[in-house]
Formats: C-alpha cells, sequence, structure tokens
C-alpha cells in the first residue's frame, strides 16, 4: 500500500513526530546545550520562512496557522512582561491563547482550502482579529482573571495539578488532536498531519511556560512541522494522483528502476468505463476511480499505481505469476461483486441543453452497469487485467510492461472481466523490439 493509504507507523510520524521527537530529546536532556540567542534564530528565522513558504504552496489554512502561532505566542509574551504570574494579564492571556488555539486549528482543519482568494482571507482575517480583540479586552488594565468560561473547572483541581492549563482548554486540546487524527485517517492528508503533530508541540509549548527559551523553542517547532507538512504535501501532490491519493506515474517510474528478477507487472484497466463517464458523466466516474482505487490499495503483497485515466498498475517485488494470480483474481471478484453507491450529484461539467441524447447509450450499456442511478444509487463496473512476470532470462522491464499490456488486450477481447497472463511469445516479441 501507498503511504498515505494506511496508518503505517512511518504515515502517522513522518515528518512531524520525528522532528517533535528531536526537538523534545534536544531541549529536554540537555545534550545539546543551545544558547539563547540560537534559540531566538530560530524562532524567527521559522516564522520568517514559513510564513512566505504558506503563500508560495498557495496553503492558507497554513500561513493561518502558523499566524495564529504567532500572534498568540507573542500575545501571552507581551502581556505577560516576560514572566507569567499567578494572577494578572499575562496569566488571562495564556488561558485564553491556551482554549483558542486548539480551537482554531479544528477550524483551520475541517475548512475547505480556499487559497488566497479575497472571501476566503476575510474570513480568517476577520477571526483572527475577532480573537485578538477578545484577548486584548480581557487583559486589559484592571483585570486580575479570565472570564469565568474559560478558567471553568469541569472535575476535581487535584487531579490537574501537573499543568497550569485550565481544564476547557485541556479538553479543547484533547478534541482538537482527536480530529485531526480522524481527518487524517480518513483523508491521508500531510497538512492534517501537520496541523496535529504542531499542536502537540504548542500543547508542550504552553506547559513549558509559554514564555522564556523552552517556550519558545517550543513555539518555533510547531512551525517547522507546519513547514514540513507543506513540503511534504508537494511531495505527496508530485508522487501521489490527487483524486484516488494512489502513487502516480512518477512513483510508478520511480519504483520500477530499482526491480530486481523475479517481479511481476500487472496492468489494470476498467471495462467500460468510458461509458459510465458518457451516461452518468464525469463526477460520477470521478467516484468510480476513487472507489475503485480503494480496493486496489488493498492488494496484498503488491503496490498499486494510477499511470492514467482509468488505467493502474500493480507491482509485486520478488513474486512470480504463479504466485500473485490468486490475488489478482480475488481483487478482480472482488470488484465485480460490489455494487459502488454513487452520490447523485449535478455534473458539473455539463448543463442541460436540449433533449438528452444520452437515451440511446444508456439501453446500449453492459448489463454491469445499473441504469437508474438517481433510483438506485448504485453503479456495478468490472475489471480486466494482463499480467506478466520478469526472471533472470527476461530482466527488461519495459519488455515485461509491454506483455502485460498485450495480455490485457487478450483479457479485453475474451470478454472483459478476466485475468490474463503472459505469452512467453509476447515476451520475446518484447525483447526483439528492443
Amino acid at each position: 500500500m501507498g503511504v498515505y493509504h494506511n496508518s503505517s507507523l512511518r504515515a502517522w510520524f513522518v515528518p512531524g513526530g520525528l522532528l517533535l521527537l528531536i526537538a523534545v530529546f534536544v531541549l529536554q536532556t540537555g545534550l545539546l546545550p543551545i544558547s539563547a540567542q540560537a534559540i531566538d534564530f530560530y524562532y524567527y528565522a521559522v516564522f520568517t520562512v514559513g510564513v512566505p513558504l504558506a503563500w508560495r504552496f498557495h496553503s492558507s489554512r497554513a500561513m493561518f496557522a502558523l499566524l495564529t502561532l504567532l500572534v498568540a505566542h507573542r500575545a501571552i509574551e507581551f502581556f505577560s512582561g516576560g514572566q507569567i504570574l499567578p494572577s494578572g494579564p499575562g496569566h488571562t492571556a495564556f488561558e485564553a491563547a491556551a482554549l483558542l488555539l486548539p480551537i482554531n486549528f479544528i477550524v483551520f482543519s475541517i475548512t475547505a482550502e480556499r487559497g488566497f482568494v479575497v472571501p476566503a482571507l476575510a474570513r480568517r482575517l476577520g477571526l483572527l482579529f475577532f480573537e485578538s480583540v477578545f484577548v486584548a479586552v480581557i487583559c486589559r488594565p484592571g483585570e486580575t482573571s479570565s472570564p469565568g468560561f474559560v478558567r471553568a473547572t469541569l472535575v476535581n483541581t487535584h487531579l490537574f495539578d501537573w499543568t497550569r492549563i485550565p481544564q476547557l482548554a485541556l479538553l479543547a486540546f484533547l478534541a482538537a488532536l482527536a480530529v485531526l487524527a480522524v481527518r487524517f485517517l480518513l483523508f491521508h492528508k500531510p497538512l492534517e498531519n501537520g496541523l496535529m503533530w504542531s499542536l502537540a508541540s504548542t500543547f508542550l509549548g504552553l506547559q513549558a511556560g509559554t514564555v522564556g527559551q523552552l517556550g519558545s523553542a517550543y513555539f518555533a517547532t510547531a512551525g517547522l512541522i507546519l513547514m514540513a507538512s507543506l513540503v511534504e504535501n508537494s511531495y505527496f501532490l508530485a508522487y501521489h494522483d490527487e483524486l484516488t491519493t494512489l502513487p502516480a506515474r512518477r512513483a510508478f517510474n520511480d519504483a520500477v528502476l530499482g526491480l530486481e528478477p523475479p517481479y511481476a507487472v500487472a496492468v489494470v484497466d476498467i471495462d467500460h468505463f468510458k461509458r459510465v463517464n458518457d451516461t452518468y458523466g464525469h463526477d460520477t466516474g470521478d467516484q468510480v476511480l476513487s472507489m475503485v482505487a480503494t480496493r486496489l490499495a488493498r492488494i496484498r503483497r503488491g503496490q498499486a499505481y494510477r499511470v492514467g485515466g482509468e488505467e493502474f498498475s500493480i507491482l509485486f517485488p520478488g513474486k512470480t505469476v504463479k504466485e500473485v494470480i490468486p490475488d489478482l483474481e480475488a481483487l478482480r471478484a472482488t470488484i465485480a461483486e460490489s455494487s459502488f453507491r454513487i452520490r447523485a450529484t449535478p455534473e458539473r461539467r455539463k448543463t442541460p441543453r436540449g433533449p438528452d441524447r444520452r437515451d440511446q447509450k444508456r439501453r446500449r450499456l453492459s448489463p454491469r452497469i445499473i441504469p437508474d442511478l438517481h433510483l438506485a444509487e448504485q453503479l456495478s463496473v468490472t475489471m480486466s487485467m494482463g499480467v506478466a512476470e520478469a526472471n533472470n532470462k527476461t530482466p527488461g522491464i519495459e519488455r515485461v510492461i509491454q506483455a502485460a499490456d498485450q495480455a490485457l488486450y487478450r483479457a479485453k477481447r475474451g470478454g472483459r472481466n478476466r485475468v490474463e497472463v503472459a505469452t512467453p511469445q509476447s515476451l520475446a516479441r518484447g525483447a526483439a523490439l528492443r
């Protein structure tokens, strides 16, 4: 499976968790002493570079997360004068920021990325401005404590003697981390992972007192994690298909460079996919691709790639055709027996223009496709597959892929919804063409 198609340790902990672990080790153990000047440089470098980087990557969510961290940290330092006392404006700003930060991260996670269009910018700037005014008002001279709801006590206070963070803020942090973890599990997006680990670093910064070297270092690390998630997201977009999140052709081309015989390659194609698009529209076609990709990602002992359109490839390193045929047959049967529930949404790429000419096409469709989508809301498709293997006698990846392609064509001509194995003759012809 691809990195973002499962809950592997690497997907969950790289790069955000790894960066936070390094920061904890360096800051807490003292084995690598760091001067105050170095921490100040680290802090300002992260936010000075991070905000323009988020703008360059067209990620308004990451940019406003960075701005929120910066504004919250600077507000606490400003109202505390460098030292948070048990009461007073500094303590009030600390408690308010501890509550607002996780709430903001939830908002940034669940709102769709809109880039830097004016309406989206205005809403997020408005939220940040409103919160800044709120903190300024409750920290005005003469106020000695934060509003009651900010420091509300939910359970026995002695259970929380280990922290100065209010109970409601702790609950908000727990809820935010849970939301971010679930969203990463559902959508496999690097930024969700970055927001989650950035919030964890922010919690450690608040727990360390916020002001001072330790707090500044953890807030800077929270910003660094967001920057790393931007780079990871760029890699993800370059090497993964955005619609299906399967590794894309570039990842496939890189993967085949390191293959050594024996290995097997399967070429997979959705049957009658053009008819699905013509009949139900491209939105439905996209849904079918996504659902088929979900099943391909579960293939045992292999890695699936989307190499173009409705075409997929599966690499089986170290396996022979005989070993992978049962897996491919199980995959083919699973897809053929599945009825995909389709969201009945209007086709965004077409508008009504007189009589619907698709009626005749509907009548000619394969029986595998349920004709009335709006009533049944289900669609069934099948897949054809061609598979070839490489051994010490046929080491060239190009001829193996070519032989698998020819096997796929035989599967199509043979009635579709079947797996065909490349013949020795097709491998030989591929070798002759080299």
